[in-house]
């Protein structure tokens, strides 16, 4: 009988001595062979089922091909649906691989604490009903960790920027890395590599979360797989093996299966959860499903630091909106063009550091530009405008200073109306209001493909543009300022349908439009009962 740890759970005394017998040593023998972990799993490797309580780990096909790809390559990023059991695979292999390869150290990171603990508890309830013929003895067990009388040793713990920085890391396994934040997910790569540079194997699995995180990037560098010779290679340019199954390989799931899934947690979810598409996990402004099908282009010109997606045309009306910002590093500035009445995206601009003063000039270099090639007798197709909010007021100050007669086009001010007088204010004034109703009419116009997105930065934008509240902006750490300025556009087209025929027409004929079917975020109250 083993003997006990002091947290009471049963394990194996370090060193302790055994008698085996000629079957045991086969065991041995078998368990410690090169592909040892099919035999170990197979025949000592116990789990938890949650209907059917404790049965010996019998892999399904997709599971064997999964731990072979653990074992022979030294980089691995599994993209698999969800309850496929990869957790369960990878606790058994990483137990086995511990076991019989001393001087190992193992490390799994997990998206959160919860689930590094998840894996740990796995790995403990497989060890203590090992038997002592095949387990190593311990000298240190707890929830968070196991030491092996072999010098190996298992440490789980939750992905931070700093997760394993200064350890010699032999393996590291990297759970639900797709749902890790993104800030958080680069700094951890960025941190984990070098330790990894001296020989140590790396095994990511997740299901997929957004196509612009960390886990994505490493998934589709390591599904490029031709040379420069056009010759197909085992590996990714990244040197990661990509592994993946689909939902219908597990032997309990089929059509009927799916149907019944589908109804309970809708297309959506399924085909993030199941079938492994690239869907935004959060509440997107813009339906996630149409996000993921949604490419950016190159840009076709480039002046300074403005990207432009389509030549200029006198036949066409441009409106351009800035969103200003301090430019002192933080949030960014962002300027777009897009072609009226396409509603085609033409040129966007965005920097974090140029001061308000430098967003004005521009501004006003694009406003030149568009005139300067569509001719002086066109101007009157450029219209312009800013958000007047906060430090909207110092570009304000600034287009003032500098006379708005040297801006070409017609500087376009949202009405405001004040009891029965008319008003205007130079610029856009956003309010809660107004940002809802324009995130519904951007919704509309993307969704029903009446605005052609051009450019890759706004659409990963679109892409973490999320429900906060009972309103919407961008993820926390992430930019919103090429959004805010395509809402900006969004409100000047309003204001435009009621001057311009052209621009009328396209905003009329969006009939299906209906803002009172648009729902804006719910919020959520928190309560609290003082006993």
């Amino acid at each position: 009988m083993a003997g006990k740890s002091l947290d009471g759970v049963l394990i194996k005394k370090a060193h302790k001595q055994i008698k085996y017998t000629e079957k045991q040593i086969d065991d041995l023998l078998n368990c410690s062979a090169d592909n040892g972990y099919h035999y170990f799993c197979e025949k000592f490797f116990y789990i938890q089922h949650p209907v059917k309580g404790k049965l010996l780990f019998k892999p399904f096909s997709y599971q064997t091909r999964l731990l072979d790809a653990y074992h022979y390559h030294r980089f691995n990023v599994n993209l698999l649906p969800r309850q496929m059991g990869k957790t369960t695979c990878a606790a058994g292999y990483l137990l086995w691989y511990a076991m019989f390869h001393p001087d190992q150290t193992i490390l799994i990171s997990a998206h959160k604490y919860t689930g590094s603990q998840e894996i740990m508890q796995r790995i403990r309830y497989a060890y203590e009903l090992c038997p002592d013929h095949i387990r190593c003895g311990v000298t240190n067990y707890n929830k968070g960790s196991i030491e092996f009388d072999n010098n190996s040793r298992i440490v789980s713990t939750t992905t931070t920027e700093n997760t394993g920085r200064g350890m010699s890391i032999s393996l590291l396994y990297c759970d639900e890395f797709a749902f890790v934040p993104p800030n958080i997910a680069a700094e951890f790569w960025t941190s984990i590599s070098p330790t990894l540079a001296t020989g140590g194997k790396c095994i990511i699995t997740s299901t997929p979360n957004s196509d612009e995180d960390t886990f994505a990037a490493i998934w589709k560098e390591a599904n490029k797989k031709f040379d420069e010779f056009g010759n197909e290679r085992e590996v990714g340019v990244n040197g990661f093996y990509p592994f993946t199954c689909n939902w219908d390989e597990h032997p309990d799931r089929d059509e009927v299966w799916a149907t019944e899934e589908r109804g309970r947690i809708g297309e959506e979810r399924f085909r993030r959860e199941y079938n492994c598409e690239f869907l935004v996990y959060d509440e997107t402004l813009i339906n996630s499903i149409h996000l993921a099908g949604m490419e950016g282009k190159v840009p076709i010109a480039m002046t300074g630091q403005v990207r432009w997606y389509k030549k200029v045309s006198s036949e066409n009306i441009y409106a351009i909106a800035l969103d200003p910002s301090l430019g002192t590093g933080g949030n960014s500035a962002g300027i777009e063009v897009f072609e009226l009445p396409s509603f085609t995206q033409v040129a966007e601009w965005q920097h974090n550091l140029t001061p308000i003063q430098g967003q004005i000039k521009i501004l006003r270099e694009i406003l030149i530009y568009i005139r300067d090639t569509i001719g002086e007798e066109n101007v009157n197709n450029i219209y312009w405008s800013i958000e007047n909010n906060n430090i909207g007021e110092a570009g304000l100050i600034c287009i003032r200073d500098l006379g708005e007669e040297q801006f070409p086009g017609l500087f376009v001010s949202e009405p405001i109306r004040k009891g029965h007088v008319r008003k205007f204010r130079k610029g856009f004034n956003t309010t809660h209001k107004t940002k809802i109703s324009a995130c519904a009419r951007l919704k509309y116009l993307i969704e029903s493909n009446k605005m052609k997105i051009n450019s890759k930065p706004l659409i990963s934008e679109l892409k973490n543009f999320i429900a906060s509240g009972i309103t919407f902006k961008g993820k926390l750490e992430e930019e919103d300022d090429l959004v805010s300025a395509c809402l900006l556009i969004v409100r000047m087209s309003q204001v435009l349908a009621d001057w311009d025929s052209r621009v009328f027409e396209s905003y009329s004929s969006n009939e299906a439009f209906d803002e009172e079917d648009f729902e804006p975020p719910m919020p959520i109250f928190v309560s609290s009962v003082l006993g």
